[in-house]
């Protein structure tokens, strides 16, 4: 799961962040995507920071350059699923936060891992006037099988934002669901909230690596 995990944060990193990056509202999602794919990937295999794990270079890309491009509150709503409408708002903003704080060391974990791989788009179908799309691509890599990598996005009124990815057949929600339901079934909402902020204590405390369910 952790490698599954790790695919997942890898292509989402080579997809989102890149220096000065601006959402157009009017880009289509499939060029954006194609973008800044290529953008940082060039970036992270010509930085001799990322590559040898810097820390603090590390989180700062992830808080400044990844975090921006994702829905948190709309992928942590999915991943609760039904639960999500027990949740108080207090109780949905602190799990959307620990949830965000997760996914920061996960993302920060794939980062250095970088090194030469490259994309390939499959043809993008979406009608003009579709607000919810799926892009479609596989990670080529010099040694092994390429890893599919496919891409949910919404278009709000800042431009398109990823709100869940596929790698391999599984997507990143439905991958949670599940750990999530299990941990409120035993222990109430304030209990998953507990158990991932307990989670983030122990990851921050450590170097920089990749984060399990």
């Amino acid at each position: 799961m952790k490698k599954l995990l790790t695919h997942f944060f890898l292509g989402l990193f080579a997809t989102l962040a890149f220096s000065g990056a601006t959402l157009a509202a009017d880009e289509a999602p499939d060029q954006l995507i194609k973008r800044l794919s290529q953008e940082i990937l060039d970036t992270a295999k010509a930085d001799k920071d990322i590559q040898t794990g810097s820390q603090k270079r590390v989180y700062d890309l992830v808080e400044n350059k990844i975090l921006p491009y994702i829905d948190f509150p709309r992928m942590t709503s999915l991943a609760a699923g039904k639960n999500w409408r027990d949740a108080t708002p207090e109780q949905q903003k602190q799990l959307t936060n620990e949830f965000r704080t997760l996914l920061v060391f996960t993302y920060s974990g794939a980062i250095s891992q970088i090194k030469d791989q490259r994309l390939e788009f499959k043809p993008f179908r979406a009608a003009a006037d579709d607000t919810e799309v799926e892009v479609r691509s596989q990670v080529i890599q010099a040694r092994g099988e390429p890893i599919q990598l496919n891409y949910r996005l919404e278009k709000l009124a800042t431009g398109w934002k990823i709100y869940d990815i596929n790698v391999l057949g599984a997507w990143l929600v439905e991958t949670y669901k599940g750990s999530f339901a299990a941990e409120i079934s035993k222990s109430g909402i304030d209990g998953l909230i507990k158990t991932l902020a307990d989670k983030n204590k122990k990851l921050a405390a450590g170097p920089v690596k990749s984060a399990s369910k």
